[in-house]
């Protein structure tokens, strides 16, 4: 066939398909002009889900009569006007090619004024029609009314969804633009209704507002710069998981873009923590030279292509790995404390207690509160135990015998940690408290007890503290083998006498195979081959000699033979060394005293990512007082 130019007509509504693929794309072009032109204030009203009528007004810097028929014209824009503006575009819009394909679809009126005109000017335009250029009333700023979007392309038009659907879609590439420009007002209406309004505000006020209480009160504050790089913004905590992606927002130089490469870098950050296939949720803002990346990949301008990306890449890698690795205490500190709190007496009230009642037996003390029913304790060992250890009065034949038992469970470490812990020394005064040193020095409080051998209940400045015991000390253990695989220092503790047990033919396989290997070795394990169905296993790593060897064993070989003994020292190492962590953490049902508890709580306020275990489960829960006063109505 004879090669032949296309209409203008039909070169419009190809652009139009590109750009405008339904009202929210429509509503995002229109959105950054008005953020292009220097807007205070946007106000939003669709109709229909934007089908019917979508209309943006802004109070900017207006357009002049002059460029009115031009602003309609594809390939006309007052961004960029030359080829070096192309690579280093610092706006929005620079394409000059939206407001052309949205009033080839649509019927489009344009109003505008600018602050020395003496009136404003609006232009009309149906479809591909000639426009007309008329007087009009408006004060400093640009209207742009887009009525019954696709009119004259209905077979495009039949795919648009309902009304709702639309209106998502909409409502979406509002909170994107209003999520990236905290410092302009906006106001978004639907079918009469006015659906968010947005005063000026903080990116903390802003973000919270558009995503919701709950993920500013638990996301993390994020501000790294380095190399020409900048990376700032909201991230929420591991434990604030998401089924979807529907919270996930990346900013690059104010624009938001869906980039693969700074999506895997996310990725790769939140792998040590997130459970299972949730998703995280944050708002980042990235930002560098213009010049750095490309915008001009796709007419919709969501992708982009930086020019070094391997180092955007490590940036934000290290720097979202960085935030997400504060210890419980860190992440505590930031957050704000609460009135201290005391579960043996009604809220508000203090309790005045002279030493020698502290130290009697809890059953023969008078109640500091009469007509109040004392709750009966089958152990009353254990409660004298607990106001012992509450006010720093544990004698020291007890802190000798406490402290070892807290090393037998969390390392030679810990001994020394439960004894300082014991050894805290609260002066009486009229009132017995928790004293604010002491609360900020150990976040986490100090054990009360544990429940079903499972949970450690602890109280802190706060209130209550409900940590999973399991699920804590398997990320410490996790924490501590991979600072021990990065120096090249797991150390093999040898068995004085070899454990043997009856090994699969599979289990064999994998052993005889890392024949001249040292990749056991490297592990801290030494294991041979008895027999066709027998293993010796000869030396565990150190860090986990009270793990069960073979369970520990059998799930090491696993895991080699599932990734490759080339690729558990190096890609897959992590997840060995999870696989070594969880069979040594404590197990439930083992019960522990209270320096072991108080142990494994100071180790949390130490270790890194310590909110999470190695599979993405929380480890620690905060109750407030004021939350345990709702739940039991005090105060109502």
């Amino acid at each position: 066939m004879k090669i032949h130019l296309l209409p203008d007509q039909l070169i419009s509504q190809i652009a139009a398909g590109e750009v405008v693929e339904r009202p929210a794309s429509a509503l995002k072009e229109l959105l950054e002009n008005s953020v292009d032109a220097g807007s205070s204030q946007i106000q939003v009203a669709l109709q229909q889900g934007g089908m019917k009528l979508l209309k943006v007004s802004d109070n900017g810097q207006g357009i002049a009569k002059d460029d009115l028929a031009l602003a309609l014209t594809r390939h006309a824009t007052s961004k960029i006007q030359s080829l070096e503006d192309l690579e280093q575009v610092g706006s929005l819009g620079f394409r000059g090619e939206a407001l052309a394909s949205i009033a080839s679809i649509s019927r489009t009126v344009l109003t505008s004024r600018q602050q020395t005109a003496s009136h404003a000017w609006q232009i009309a335009v149906e479809g591909t029609q000639a426009p007309t250029v008329t007087p009009a009333a408006l004060d400093a700023g640009t209207i742009v009314e887009v009525h019954d979007l696709y009119f004259n392309t209905p077979a495009r038009r039949k795919f648009l969804k309902t009304e709702q659907t639309e209106f998502n879609h909409c409502e979406e590439a509002f909170t994107r633009i209003a999520l990236s420009r905290p410092e302009i007002g906006f106001l978004l209406q639907h079918n009469g209704k006015a659906v968010q309004r947005l005063a000026v505000h903080t990116p903390e006020q802003r973000i919270s507002e558009l995503l919701g209480a709950e993920f500013a009160a638990q996301s993390i504050w994020l501000e790294e710069a380095s190399g020409g790089l900048r990376l700032w913004g909201m991230t929420a905590s591991p434990t604030y998981q998401r089924h979807s992606r529907d919270s996930q927002y990346v900013f690059v130089n104010g624009r938001f873009v869906r980039d693969k490469l700074i999506s895997h870098a996310i990725k790769q950050a939140y792998q040590d923590v997130l459970h299972g296939d949730k998703h995280p949720a944050f708002v980042l803002f990235l930002e560098l030279d213009p010049s750095l990346v490309d915008v001009n990949v796709h007419p919709a301008k969501t992708e982009v292509r930086f020019r070094e990306s391997q180092a955007v890449h490590r940036f934000i890698f290290h720097s979202l790995h960085k935030a997400l690795g504060k210890t419980s205490a860190e992440i505590q500190a930031s957050q704000p404390m609460q009135a201290p709190f005391n579960p043996f007496r009604p809220a508000g009230q203090t309790l005045a207690m002279p030493r020698d009642q502290v130290e009697m037996p809890l059953q023969q003390r008078p109640s500091p509160w009469p007509g109040l029913e004392r709750a009966q304790s089958p152990a009353p060992a254990s409660a004298q135990q607990f106001y012992q250890q509450m006010y720093g009065e544990l004698r020291g034949h007890t802190e000798q015998h406490d402290a070892a038992q807290a090393a037998s469970v969390w390392g030679p470490g810990a001994a020394s940690v439960a004894d300082s812990n014991q050894s805290l020394t609260i002066e009486a005064t009229e009132t017995t408290e928790l004293q604010n040193d002491t609360a900020d020095a150990f976040p986490l409080g100090f054990a009360l007890g544990q429940l079903h051998g499972v949970y450690i209940l602890a109280q802190n400045k706060q209130g209550l503290v409900v940590v999973d015991m399991h699920a804590a000390h398997e990320r410490i253990m996790y924490e501590r083998l991979k600072q021990a695989m990065t120096a090249q220092s797991i150390t093999s503790q040898p068995l004085l006498i070899p454990m043997s047990f009856y090994a699969e033919k599979s289990e064999v396989a994998i052993l005889n195979s890392l024949n001249g290997s040292d990749t056991l070795l490297q592990l801290g394990f030494e294991m041979a081959t008895l027999s066709p169905t027998t293993i010796a296993i000869r030396a565990l790593p150190s860090l986990l000699q009270e793990a069960d060897a073979v369970m520990l064993a059998r799930a090491v070989l696993r895991d080699i033979q599932a990734y490759g003994a080339s690729r558990v020292l190096q890609e897959r190492n992590n997840e060995v060394l999870a696989t070594m962590a969880c069979h040594a953490a404590v197990r439930a049902n083992r019960q522990l005293t209270l320096p072991e508890m108080n142990a494994l709580l100071r180790d949390m306020e130490q270790t890194e990512r310590s909110g999470q275990c190695n599979h993405g489960r929380p480890t620690w829960f905060q109750v407030s007082v004021h939350d345990l006063d709702k739940m039991f109505m005090r105060g109502q």
